[in-house]
This record gives structure tokens, C-alpha cells and sequence, in this order.
């Protein structure tokens, strides 16, 4: 059954470039240092950075079990860090999830003047693309 299905699927490598700049007060924020707060979700993403992977690989790499891996994932994006960048099948023929992380760079701010904010953000962007 192996010969029948491809186990390489279509993974899209690329992503999303624009820098995001987010406020340590912003709700979004706190989604976002609350889905990193776990070793294991960070490790997850640190591999993601290396190379698209599914959540049976990533439970693998990270020596976690695959229902751990997939909650940290749905965490994960949740928060925009990672992305489904295709799909792969399995030896069973069962269609998987391929994820990866989300590439742009991410930066967090504490503080600053709610005036100013948007030029802080336009700055930094600018500096980071």
C-alpha cells in the first residue's frame, strides 16, 4: 500500500515575511507568550524553524506523546507562529497535517506611549524587512 499514496506531499516552505511588532498589554499578546510558556511547545517551534514536520514527527523529536504535540500545536496556532504548510500521508494512507513555523520576525514591547506606538511599530518593521 506504500507504492499507492505519495508519503511526500506538497509543503509550502515559504511564509509570511512582514515583521510583526505586538504590545505586552494587547490581548493577542497574551495568546502568544501563553502558547510559548511550555518547554515543549518551545522546543516544537524551535524545530519547526529547522524543517516542516508532522505532529507524529514533532511528538518524536520532542519526546512527548502525539496528543501533547498536537495541543501545543493548536496553541501554537492559535498564536500565528505556526502554519499548516501542506499535507503528507502515512503508511496507513491516513492524510497528516504538515506544519511549519511562520516566518516573519515577531517582536514584543513593553511600554511606550499609546501615540507613538504605531511609528515604534513602522520603525522596527522597517528595520527588520
Amino acid at each position: 500500500m506504500s507504492g499507492l499514496l505519495p508519503s511526500d506531499g506538497n509543503v509550502d516552505t515559504g511564509g509570511e515575511s512582514a515583521p510583526r511588532v505586538h504590545w505586552l498589554d494587547d490581548d493577542e499578546t497574551e495568546q502568544l507568550i501563553g502558547s510559548l510558556s511550555c518547554d515543549t511547545a518551545r522546543e516544537i517551534l524551535s524545530c519547526l524553524q529547522e524543517s516542516p514536520a508532522t505532529a507524529t514527527e514533532l511528538a518524536e523529536m520532542v519526546d512527548t506523546s502525539i496528543q501533547n504535540a498536537r495541543h501545543h500545536l493548536g496553541n501554537l496556532l492559535d498564536a500565528d507562529l505556526v502554519r499548516v504548510a501542506g499535507t503528507r500521508y502515512s503508511e496507513k494512507g491516513r492524510e497528516m497535517k504538515v506544519y511549519a513555523s511562520v516566518s516573519a520576525p515577531l517582536v514584543v514591547c513593553v511600554g511606550g506611549d499609546e501615540d507613538n506606538r504605531e511609528d515604534f511599530a513602522d520603525a522596527i518593521s522597517s528595520f527588520l524587512e
